[in-house]
């Protein structure tokens, strides 16, 4: 499973909101519930997200193996 975690940690040392994200990517609303819940998301969202950010994408996705 991919997760999102890192990347709420990233937004809030650099004091992004999810609204300047949203203002800053494009991003709609559904995008950012989307993420929170860890579900799947495009390709092109995730380069929005480091553009904006600054960032590469270990910075704010981690790949966690499902339990079995």
């Amino acid at each position: 499973m991919i997760t999102f975690d890192k990347l709420w940690v990233i937004m809030k040392q650099r004091g992004v909101s999810t609204y300047q994200l949203r203002e800053r990517c494009g991003i709609d609303s559904k995008t950012v519930r989307r993420l929170r819940a860890n579900e799947n998301i495009e390709t092109k969202t995730l380069n929005k997200l480091c553009a904006a950010l600054s960032c590469r994408i270990e910075d704010i996705a981690e790949y966690v193996p499902d339990e079995e």
